[in-house]
Formats: structure tokens, C-alpha cells, sequence
């Protein structure tokens, strides 16, 4: 029964993901929509190059020599800078999402392992991700990317190989705590297998946390990205990212400064809702989260006597 009733809890906890996400979740869920959309609109010819001379450097809410209205202008090759946003929008948040989505594949099955089997499995897995948190994540990422070709693949893989760490010591500590919990020692003292245990009654015990850090991760990573595009080790162009954007309009800060400002300002509100997503899901995590260990006698409501 015990079993069932923390299996029951789990599964609402997860149904109210999207309750507690907020207007975080539904700005960063209306940008992904944009990021879709808006490059569908407007077709393949407003990202191409045409008639640079009479459209490049539009100031935004502006018409073009064509007479184009821009909303946020053009670039020094007379793209439009929205459309380019919401293009590189795409590759920007699939990296962030799947480099966080890697890494917490990772750290749920380290961790569970090293939780669940203890000794010197643990020992090594835990030394292993010790020994990768003494070097800054950085400095891995520039050397791993300078070594092979930049590229969004590659990205993406860098950034799942080298953010495991963190959820794998949040899954690892809830692990050991959900083990021996008396549900958990009443399964496999009837015979279930230790695969079964750990994934039907310690896992989804356990995955909240790690749910929490990959939230918080999306925009570590989405930064990271940034950065290796900014320095030409990321995605390349004419791939649209906004890192390798920034980076172009490095030049024409002090004539065409929305050319850097535009995607700057978009990397920024997409961290800090990613940030803030994250911060209400451990929030209502850690609230709505029962006291395993508390027993009958102390969970129990206490009757109020009136004073005297």
C-alpha cells in the first residue's frame, strides 16, 4: 500500500508540472511556438540575400528602399532581423534542450546506479564526476570543439558529455534516501528483481530533482552555445544561431546596434524564464514534497487546547 501510495503521489506531482510552470513556462512554450511558426510565414526568400543596397541597415519599425516594413530592421545583408531571430531561435533552443536532455540522461542513470548499488561502483562514478568538476566546464568545451569540426551536432554532444555531473549527485542522494524506504524493502523482500525496484519505485521517486536541474541547465546550455558560436566554434553560418548573430554584429555596434541587440535581448529573456521555470518547479517540488520518514505518530494532525 505503501507502494501504491507513493507511486500515486508521483504521478500527481507530474500532472501538475504544468500548473507550476507559471508565466515562465508559458513565455518560453510561446517562443518555441514563434520559433516554428514565424520562419514558416515568412518563407525561405526573407532570409535570403537580395537587394542589399536598398535594404541593408534598416533601422527597426522601418520601411526598406522596397518599401518592406521591418519590425526589428535588417542586417548589413538586408535580411530581416526578426525572421532571423525566430530561425535561430531554433537551433538556439534545440541545443539547450537537447544538450540538457543528454546530460540528464546521463546523471538519472549514473546516478541510479550509484545509488542503488553502492560500493565501489559508487565510489568510481562519483570520483568520475569529481574528477570533471574540478575542470571548468568551459575550458572543456573549448578544447573538445576545437578538436573536431564546429558544428551543431557536435555541440550538442559537448554539452551532454560535460553537464551530467550535477544531476547525477541530486539523483545519486535521493536514491540512497528512497531505498530504504519500507515499500522499497518490502518489494524485494518478496523476490522482485533489482531492476524492477529501481524503476517502477525508486526512479519516479527520484526524478523530480533531476527534473528541477535540467530545467535550470536549458539556459547554462543555451549560453554555452552562445559563447562557442560567439568565439566560431559553434554553429556555423550561414546557420543562424544567435551567438554566431551577436557575433556578426559586432562591427556595426555603433551604426546598426539592434543587429547585435536584438538577439542579445532574446538569449536573455530565454535564460532568465528557463532560470525562473526552474526555480518554481524546486520550489513546489520542495513544498508539495512528503516527509517519507515521518511515521503515523508524527504526521498525524495534533489536537489544539485552548488556552487557559
Amino acid at each position: 500500500m505503501a507502494g501504491s501510495a507513493a507511486a500515486h503521489m508521483t504521478g500527481t506531482g507530474w500532472r501538475c508540472v504544468p500548473a507550476r510552470a507559471g508565466w515562465p513556462g508559458l513565455v518560453l512554450g510561446l517562443m518555441c511556438l514563434a520559433a516554428v511558426i514565424v520562419p514558416m510565414i515568412a518563407g525561405e526568400h526573407a532570409r535570403e540575400i537580395g537587394d542589399v543596397l536598398g535594404t541593408r541597415l534598416t533601422p527597426p519599425l522601418a520601411r526598406d528602399g522596397r518599401g518592406v516594413w521591418h519590425l526589428l530592421g535588417t542586417d548589413a545583408f538586408g535580411r530581416d532581423m526578426a525572421v532571423r531571430i525566430w530561425t535561430g531561435a531554433r537551433v538556439s533552443l534545440f541545443v539547450g534542450v537537447a544538450g540538457s536532455a543528454l546530460s540528464a540522461l546521463l546523471g538519472v542513470a549514473l546516478g541510479a546506479v550509484a545509488g542503488w548499488r553502492g560500493g565501489w561502483v559508487d565510489r568510481v562514478i562519483v570520483a568520475l564526476g569529481d574528477a570533471l568538476l574540478a575542470i571548468p566546464r568551459l575550458v572543456l568545451l573549448l578544447v573538445i570543439a576545437a578538436l573536431w569540426s564546429p558544428g551543431l551536432r557536435v555541440v550538442v554532444v559537448v554539452l551532454g558529455l560535460t553537464g551530467w555531473m550535477a544531476v547525477m549527485r541530486l539523483v545519486r542522494a535521493d536514491v540512497q534516501g528512497v531505498r530504504v524506504l519500507g515499500y522499497v524493502e518490502g518489494a524485494t523482500a518478496l523476490g522482485v528483481p533489482s531492476w524492477r525496484v529501481l524503476r517502477r519505485h525508486v526512479l519516479p521517486n527520484a526524478l523530480g530533482s533531476a527534473l528541477v536541474a535540467t530545467t535550470l541547465g536549458v539556459g547554462n546550455a543555451i549560453v554555452l552555445e552562445s559563447g562557442l558560436s560567439f568565439l566560431g566554434l559553434g554553429v556555423q553560418p550561414p546557420t543562424a544561431s544567435w551567438g554566431n548573430m551577436i557575433a556578426g554584429g559586432r562591427e556595426w555596434l555603433l551604426v546598426a546596434p539592434w543587429i547585435a541587440l536584438s538577439p542579445g535581448l532574446a538569449l536573455i529573456a530565454t535564460v532568465v524564464c528557463a532560470t525562473m521555470l526552474g526555480e518554481r518547479l524546486g520550489g513546489r517540488g520542495e513544498d508539495a514534497r512528503p516527509n517519507a520518514t515521518a511515521s503515523p505518530e508524527t504526521s498525524a494532525p495534533r489536537a489544539v487546547l485552548p488556552r487557559s
